[in-house]
């Protein structure tokens, strides 16, 4: 998720962050879609799924900025793959996003050899070994993550299954990047796919009447178009509220920073 918090907004007016805030914790924006993550119900056999074939691609049309901050950090992200490597703690994400747009625009699937990454562009392929086992599997970078201190990767729940830690949760890893031949540099690019629409997703809302009542108060404040569109998790109703559509990428940043508040979350951008 990219933000610029430096810029403003044209037609926003910085009371809405009090009124969603107040909205909020006054219980009338309740049903925020807040459930934990977690695996499939019953355990998948993943030793099939094959390892991520490294090839030359193109960068991600979005996703790979010069720099992005998160939680107050910035983040630079890389040029060029080649040579990286790095140990720390992996972690692994499951059905919270399972459908769910990545960074890259791709759709996250927990059963792919997929995996996140701070700072490494987007796609990059990575060979990574469970230090507590020796197991090894090769990714596809496809997304932003995880923003949790120490954690340095974020795994896919097949490519945890097969290294062998899903039921811990996390574990200590060695990544090295795999960058096939003819793969150039890599250059900051910043527009939005073709044939793809973009809107900035404020949150998901289990009730409709809740998710109405926050886009009612984005409405108020801003002179962009706020919809809500229902959608299906999990065989879960749920409400999306969203901002857009939105044509340019610096915009769609600036709305971003501008509508990040606490009790509400940081707003993703998502194509459609």
């Amino acid at each position: 998720m990219l933000v610029n918090k430096s810029a403003a907004i044209k037609g926003y007016r910085p009371g809405s962050l009090l009124v969603l805030a107040m909205l909020l914790l006054s219980g009338c924006a309740g049903g925020l879609l807040e459930r934990k993550d977690s695996g499939p119900s019953r355990p998948v056999d993943v030793s099939h799924v094959p390892d991520a074939v490294p090839q030359v691609e193109p960068l991600s049309p979005y996703g790979n900025p010069a720099s992005y901050e998160q939680d107050g950090i910035v983040y630079r992200v890389l040029r060029d793959a080649r040579g990286f490597k790095e140990q720390g703690i992996a972690s692994w994400y499951g059905t919270k996003f399972h459908g769910q747009r990545t960074s890259s625009g791709e759709a996250y699937d927990m059963y792919a050899m997929t995996a996140a990454h701070k700072t490494l562009p987007l796609p990059s392929y990575v060979k990574v070994t469970n230090l507590s086992n020796q197991r090894s599997v090769v990714v596809k970078v496809n997304d932003r993550g995880p923003f949790k201190a120490g954690r340095i990767i974020d795994l896919s729940y097949a490519a945890a299954s097969k290294l062998g830690f899903m039921k811990q949760g996390t574990t200590q890893v060695h990544i090295e990047t795999i960058v096939p031949a003819g793969s150039h540099q890599t250059t900051q690019l910043n527009h939005i796919p073709e044939n793809s629409t973009m809107y900035v997703q404020v949150g998901a809302f289990s009730d409709k009447a809740k998710a109405n009542k926050i886009a009612s108060a984005l409405r108020s404040e801003l002179s962009w178009r706020v919809l809500v569109t229902p959608f299906r998790v999990n065989g879960n109703r749920v409400y999306r509220v969203r901002v857009g559509p939105v044509m340019q990428v610096e915009a769609a940043n600036r709305l971003v920073a501008s509508l990040t508040i606490p009790e509400l979350g940081t707003p993703k951008i998502v194509f459609e």
